[in-house]
């Protein structure tokens, strides 16, 4: 029965609680999930019981986000370096030696750090609306682009809806041709995280520091160039953040890159995770022991 459980597990790293899923055997290859804004592992609920019959799933909540430590804005520095730090430190004390990587939305940035401080643990990366490229940016970043311009007090406020009920729902719809097929747990949960007393002042900073990850994408493609890493892309193709571009844009410094299109948003997983499930599974055995 080891294989069909889902454990729901909590570490401390570097002083927080990190809660993470974990499912599959423990001798089997690893593959490392890394969630997205504004969710938690549990985006991966109906991913996790395709894989883990032959991989060994690991899911953790980002700090700020789902089960794990949320401390005060003005008490941790909400950056994404501090956030791929922290998951440096979750794989360091787990042990994980080699794996692979699913990246989502916020997931990406923080997974690519994690891939440019450690190639030779890397044995493939998986992007589902996972962007590295301007290309993939679309015009929904306007007024966050302008917060990174002038990050003034007033454009800060401008952008308190980003965390609204219906932000959240519009994001888990948009694209999505059959929204019954959309569970209304998923962004019930996200919204009850979102709300929590100080969660927007977590979020608003996160949005700032989110500048930092456009300005290292010539890293993540010079660490694509060099190390070629094995990637597949599972692409919600009406995602209103991160264009179809992005993912077409991963075949310049990666021409064995395998996109795969869905006719869905940016939480693809909702509508097609039996589709992208399958996918993974054929990319997985193409991958390095």
């Amino acid at each position: 029965m080891e294989n069909t459980s889902i454990h729901y597990r909590n570490i401390t790293v570097k002083g927080l609680n990190i809660f993470y899923r974990e499912a599959g055997r423990a001798d089997a290859p690893i593959l490392l999930l890394l969630h997205g804004y504004p969710t938690s592992s549990h985006m991966f609920r109906n991913l996790i019981p395709q894989l883990q019959e032959k991989y060994h799933i690991i899911a953790p909540d980002l700090p700020g986000f789902g089960y794990s430590d949320a401390p005060a804005h003005d008490q941790f520095s909400y950056t994404f370096d501090n956030l791929a730090d922290t998951v440096q430190g979750f794989i360091d004390q787990l042990g994980i030696k080699r794996f692979a990587v699913y990246i989502f939305d916020y997931g990406s940035p923080v997974g690519l750090r994690l891939a440019m401080a450690n190639p030779e643990k890397i044995t493939g990366i998986i992007s589902q609306n996972g962007n590295a490229y301007e290309e993939g940016l679309s015009k929904e970043w306007e007024p966050i682009q302008k917060y990174w311009r002038d990050p003034s007090q007033a454009n800060r406020e401008a952008l308190r809806d980003f965390v609204s009920e219906k932000a959240t729902w519009f994001q888990y719809h948009e694209g999505v041709t059959d929204p019954s097929l959309i569970a209304p747990e998923a962004y019930t949960l996200d919204q009850y995280f979102l709300d929590r007393p100080g969660n927007i002042e977590i979020q608003l900073d996160l949005v700032k520091d989110y500048r930092t990850n456009v300005a290292l994408y010539p890293k993540f493609h010079e660490y694509f160039r060099k190390y070629q890493p094995k990637v597949l892309l599972v692409w919600g193709n009406k995602d209103p953040y991160f264009l179809p571009a992005g993912a077409e844009a991963y075949k310049k410094d990666l021409q064995d890159a395998k996109v795969k299109f869905y006719d869905t948003g940016h939480f693809a997983l909702e509508t097609h995770a039996a589709a992208i499930g399958a996918e993974i599974l054929e990319f997985m055995v193409t991958l390095p022991a």
